[in-house]
């Protein structure tokens, strides 16, 4: 999961080893339908990943699709791998009967803003979390 390290590094954390062994152990639970990993690879080596968090909504019928934890390496970017983790995500969503397909980033990244503003519509919400 060297990639997984290096996003955490990306925005300045470390998450605990079992926090990691248990995403790890998610992600590779076939019998959880609900959260997905994908990756992308270019000479047979991951160069970005993706998770995707799929969950109820009080507002329609079917689920929502929360993409998380998009990243790829740092010698990879710009060459349009973000842009195809999207849009699998986007793919995904479609066949699994999702709503909408929503995500977060930091302020600060404003790199990562720039392809989110040609790939999906800002929606003016705050993200506020417990203190």
């Amino acid at each position: 999961m060297p990639l997984w390290q290096d996003y955490q590094t990306f925005y300045q954390t470390k998450l605990s080893d079992d926090v990691n062994q248990n995403t790890w152990q998610k992600l590779t639970n076939p019998e959880l339908q609900h959260i997905y990993g994908f990756a992308a690879i270019l000479d047979q080596q991951v160069v970005g990943i993706v998770h995707v968090i799929e969950h109820d909504s009080c507002w329609t019928l079917t689920p929502y699709a929360y993409l998380q934890d998009l990243y790829t390496h740092d010698d990879f970017r710009g060459r349009g791998v973000a842009r195809a983790l999207i849009e699998q995500v986007y793919k995904h969503a479609k066949q699994r009967g999702c709503d909408r397909v929503y995500w977060l980033t930091h302020e600060t990244n404003t790199t990562a803003q720039q392809l989110y503003n040609r790939e999906a519509k800002k929606t003016g919400f705050i993200q506020y979390k417990m203190a």
